[in-house]
């Protein structure tokens, strides 16, 4: 063997254990094991069709249970954001009724003041009064609150409280004739305060 023909052996000895390098890398990337080390693709090679069946039911029912779980999770914190939005709408509503329930007085006494205006009263006065009036008024308005009570309604003991009850001519039993005092409602539904009338006997 001359000096070429050795230095060609070397070199094709190289390549090939190179060669082996690379391919040994690229099992290892592809099943994540060395090779002929029994990683997966060695175990699956040896296992039995039953066992490899067991294994999938018993992966089946792993992912079930953690299905299961992700699920009610979704379905617990769905139920809790419900809530939370529930009980600030209510915090809300109470707060806004026991402001307004604070103010009604106040708007009353404004309202008789109003009523026993005499007639040689200063004029800028009182229209200064009506227009507190009606941006009180128009406030509660905007915060959902409701006046209700006129003479009309028909007597409803949720909404109203009789003060008396007298029979009148033309008018039917149970109907409002007078109103004493002014009844509130929020948002159309809870009571912040009956109107107190005079009901037709």
């Amino acid at each position: 063997m001359n000096e070429d023909q050795a230095v060609d052996s070397t070199g094709s000895e190289l390549d090939g254990e190179v060669a082996e390098i690379v391919e040994a890398d690229l099992e290892v990337a592809q099943f994540g094991a060395e090779p002929g080390s029994g990683g997966p693709r060695g175990d699956l090679d040896e296992l039995e069709p039953g066992a490899i069946a067991a294994e999938l039911e018993l992966l089946a029912a792993q992912r079930d249970e953690y299905l299961g779980l992700a699920q009610r999770t979704q379905a617990d914190f769905e139920n809790y954001r419900k809530r939370v939005a529930r009980d600030a709408g209510a915090a809300e509503l109470r707060g806004v009724g026991r402001l307004a329930r604070e103010l009604l007085p106040a708007l009353d006494n404004l309202d008789r003041a109003l009523a026993a205006v005499a007639p040689d009263a200063d004029g800028q006065l009182i229209e200064g009064l009506r227009l507190v009036q009606r941006e009180l008024g128009a406030a509660l308005e905007r915060a959902g609150i409701e006046s209700f009570g006129a003479p009309g309604e028909q007597f409803d003991p949720e909404r109203h409280e009789a003060v008396a009850q007298q029979p009148r001519e033309g008018i039917a039993p149970g109907e409002v004739t007078e109103v004493f005092q002014v009844g509130y409602r929020l948002g159309g539904g809870l009571i912040l305060r009956p109107a107190r009338v005079l009901v037709a006997g």
